[in-house]
């Protein structure tokens, strides 16, 4: 029995397809013998450097006259027409042209343009441009050869494209300076064979073009997603190098035919077998999900004998391989025992990411620029809070005497000068009832002769009592030192939002995406209209458009009306809606309503993307793991803005209130995060079922203890002191804040630097929302009219039954029509019995499913 030719004996024996020393030796003689005499004096002219930059200067030059004299063709071509067949001596005739490069440029732009092939022809001195530059540089800065291509077929096939577009349009005068005669008349003779089928074959010449010239093999569209069949479980996995012959496992071609031990100048050696591998033992490796190796063993020798007859085959008589985890196979495992450790997808999703990279949703805006930290005002130093020493032990002298009095010690007072109030700490002496100092707030604030103190009793996680006093010089807390700060500058949250200075002097900067909805209210003039400002002014700081959607509600007209600028950029709206910024209660509770249907797509799209938020989702996204083709998309965050709740409850009540408990309830998986203001905490505004899902509430200054009670659970905020200060509950505790305050100006100039740049085409766009009234038969007999239908209304039924799908926004966007008219015609084809009942958020149904029927109908109502 013969033995196997090791890995080192085949390194030094040559194969068939190697040539052998003789062999190469034999082709050094082949060399092409010497230029003969003759061609010397050519050779000596083509290898001058002088030749050389002289020849290509010329055609450089030739190539831009070329082109100036084509393109000034275009303008002046009609007035030269009659000089440039003429009989006139070229003096007079040089004369008369006005063609920029005289009467020879005319005529070579007539023959090129006119006689040949139209516009086409501007590739031409392109190349000749080139050919000059190679000559003179000895560089080419586009490949000549390939650019020489594309423009010669694209001289043809624009041609061609043109003056079938001439012969559409019955234009022959004018558009033959633009198609050419080539065009011409190759599309009258392809018209007569094809008629208005030409454009099929011109456009498949294109197509072929393409495919032959950058090398295309498959087209995206046509890709496999669906799951192998048993046939192709074979292909599902890696493969190594195939051998042309049956293997000794009697499986033609098999991917794992031969272990690759062996190599050979650092590339695995197919032929080579394993020198310390048992006899009766093939092992190899095969990388798992995580990019580790996962073992794969076969027991049993096998040969082409038994394994054709005596194994467990598939249909065609192959072994069938499965590959587990740790799972010795044998030749006897069924393929139906084990399950494959990856999806048949997973490497074209990883060469997805390794050809294209992650999705970048910036790349919609590739230059958008945050705004800047030096469009808001620098405010000067000196208005810090000033608090001297003096002021500071008198007040802690009058606390001590005021307690003394009613027989409260105190073993030790501390203190801590906020922006906005001082907080003293006190440690009452021992056996003291916390209860009896709380009591003695309005004795305090009497003996400090301050506006209003609220005691702390006790401190948070602390064994003191604070008082907070406020300052007589408060200190006014600018919004560029808020976002020029470190903590701000460096917060990696998903949404986040700056809130002011704490007690401590703290930069308080929090996820509004954790929060995950904020409940806001005080009264008039004490700063929430400020205070939302604030907020959305650090989301713009933070986020790119592509990452986040406003919707704004200002039932007062006037707030958020410096918002428009972004509309392009950081707005959703519905798409009839005029503006972005809604002031329409009706409008409100559409715009409510429609958020409530995105909601309901995003889970949607979440489900089959088998995530459980919005970070997941994006995440799957970005890594290219969600096919867009299936209605995934990068999903923005969505900030809804409310600024006067009160007002919509009023007008609207339950309409308002429903839609917005069930954003609160369910919304915050999806991005969808609420921020509602409010001038009046009461509870017939702020319901159980809203403030049950607001678990963060912050409240500027309040008029009395039952409002603060009623947003905050708590009093205090009737004791705060206005102009920005407030206190913010989270996760039961309670934080005094000073907000920061951003001037009408400075929103002014942010939102026009925004707005200066490019944006979408339009708003973020909502999904469509009709009212009770739209499905309502009653009165849609009453207002619907056939006998006055639409100028548009046969051109709106073909288009719907064409798509088979009854919206409005279809009609819109095809017809470009406004959102009324568009709506009134949709009331008109249901009317007609064209497209079926309104049923809420989706799309009516075509009842009229052929065009012979349509046409039929149609001519009826004609």
């Amino acid at each position: 029995m013969s033995q196997p030719t090791t890995a080192s004996s085949r390194q030094n024996t040559p194969r068939s397809d190697q040539a052998t020393p003789s062999k190469r030796a034999g082709r050094r003689e082949k060399n092409p013998a010497p230029p003969r005499a003759w061609m010397e004096p050519f050779e000596r002219v083509r290898t001058d450097q002088r030749t050389n930059l002289t020849v290509g200067v010329l055609l450089m030059l030739l190539a831009v006259g070329l082109m100036v004299a084509f393109v000034s063709y275009l303008f002046t071509g009609p007035a030269d027409q009659s000089l440039i067949g003429t009989d006139e001596s070229v003096k007079e005739a040089g004369k008369a042209v006005q063609n920029w490069v005289g009467l020879l440029g005319a005529r070579v732009a007539y023959v090129f343009l006119f006689r040949w092939f139209g516009i086409g022809a501007l590739g031409l001195p392109l190349i000749v441009f080139l050919a000059g530059f190679k000559l003179t540089s000895g560089r080419e800065p586009l490949p000549l050869a390939r650019t020489t291509q594309v423009a010669l077929f694209l001289a043809v096939w624009v041609s061609l494209v043109l003056g079938y577009v001439v012969m559409a349009t019955n234009s022959v005068i004018a558009g033959s300076v633009w198609c050419g005669g080539v065009g011409y008349e190759i599309n009258r003779l392809l018209y007569g064979l094809l008629g208005f089928g030409s454009i099929v074959l011109i456009s498949f010449l294109g197509f072929a073009f393409a495919v032959f010239y950058f090398d295309i093999t498959s087209l995206s569209i046509f890709s496999r997603t669906t799951q192998p069949t048993d046939d192709e479980t074979e292909n599902a996995v890696p493969t190594a190098p195939k051998s042309s012959k049956n293997n000794q496992y009697g499986h033609e071609n098999d991917p794992y035919d031969e272990p690759l031990s062996a190599t050979e100048n650092g590339v695995a050696d197919p032929y080579a077998e394993p020198a310390d591998t048992p006899a009766n033992l093939l092992t190899d490796t095969l990388p798992d999900r995580n990019g580790n190796t996962l073992p794969l063993t076969l027991s049993e020798p096998l040969d082409s004998a038994t394994s054709s007859t005596n194994n467990p085959v598939n249909g065609r008589g192959d072994l069938v391989m499965t590959i587990t985890e740790g799972l010795e196979l044998t030749d006897t495992t069924p393929i139906s025992a084990v399950t494959p450790p990856f999806e048949p997808d997973m490497f074209a999703e990883v060469d997805l990411v390794a050809q294209h990279g992650l999705y970048d949703p910036t790349l919609d805006l590739p230059y958008y620029q945050i705004p800047t930290v030096d469009l808001l005002t620098n405010y000067p130093e000196n208005q810090k809070a000033q608090v001297s020493a003096d002021e500071l032990e008198a007040n802690k002298d009058r606390i001590v005497d005021t307690l003394g009095k009613f027989n409260i010690g105190i073993q030790r007072i501390h203190a801590t000068i906020g922006p906005t109030v001082t907080l003293y700490e006190i440690v009452p002496a021992d056996g003291v009832r916390i209860s009896k100092i709380k009591s003695l707030e309005d004795d305090i604030a009497l003996n400090l002769a301050a506006l209003g103190i609220r005691i702390i009793a006790p401190m948070p996680g602390k064994g003191t009592i604070g008082i907070e006093v406020p300052n007589k010089n408060r200190e006014m807390v600018s919004m560029r030192s808020m976002i020029a700060s470190e903590k701000f500058q460096k917060a990696s949250m998903d949404l986040p939002v700056v809130l002011g200075k704490t007690i401590a002097n703290e930069v308080l900067v929090v996820d509004l995406a954790k929060m995950p909805h904020l409940l806001m209210a005080g009264a008039t003039g004490q700063g929430k209209s400020v205070g939302l400002n604030v907020l959305l002014t650090s989301l713009l700081y933070k986020k790119h458009p592509a990452q986040l959607k406003f919707v704004l509600v200002d039932p007062k007209k006037v707030e958020l009306t410096l918002f428009n600028k972004i509309e392009r950029h950081f707005l959703a709206k519905l798409p009839d809606a005029e503006e972005a910024i809604i002031t329409d209660t009706k409008k409100v509770v559409n715009t409510l309503n429609s958020l409530c249907i995105e909601m309901d797509n995003r889970y949607n799209l979440l489900k089959d993307a088998e995530v459980r938020n919005i970070k997941e989702y994006n995440t799957k996204f970005v890594n290219r793991r969600l096919n867009p083709e299936k209605g995934h998309a990068y999903l923005p965050y969505i900030v809804l803005i409310i600024d006067e709740l009160a007002d919509l409850m009023m007008t609207a009540g339950k309409e308002v209130e429903q839609p917005i408990a069930r954003l609160a309830q369910l919304a915050r998986a999806i991005g969808i995060h609420l921020v509602v203001a409010t001038q009046r905490p009461s509870v017939n505004v702020i319901t159980g079922l809203i403030k049950a899902n607001f678990p963060a509430r912050l409240s500027f200054k309040v008029t009395s203890k039952i409002d603060s009670r009623t947003i905050l659970d708590a009093g205090g905020a009737e004791q705060l002191v206005g102009m920005g200060d407030m206190l913010l509950s989270s996760n039961s505790d309670i934080i005094r804040l000073q907000c920061p305050f951003v001037d009408t100006n400075e929103i002014e100039d942010i939102c026009a630097f925004v707005g200066a740049q490019r944006g979408y085409d339009e708003a973020y766009p909502l999904p469509e929302f009709y009212g009770d009234d739209a499905g309502n038969p009653s009165l849609d007999e009453k207002d619907v009219d056939l006998a006055n239908r639409d100028a548009m209304f046969d051109e709106a039924a073909r288009l719907i039954v064409t798509h088979q799908q009854g919206s409005t926004s279809l009609i819109q966007r095809r017809l470009k029509l406004g959102y009324n008219r568009a709506g009134r015609l949709i009331d008109q084809l249901e009317k007609a019995g064209i497209v079926g009942p309104f049923e809420g958020s989706k799309a009516r149904d075509v009842l009229v499913h052929d065009m012979g029927h349509l046409e039929e109908m149609l001519k009826n109502l004609n």
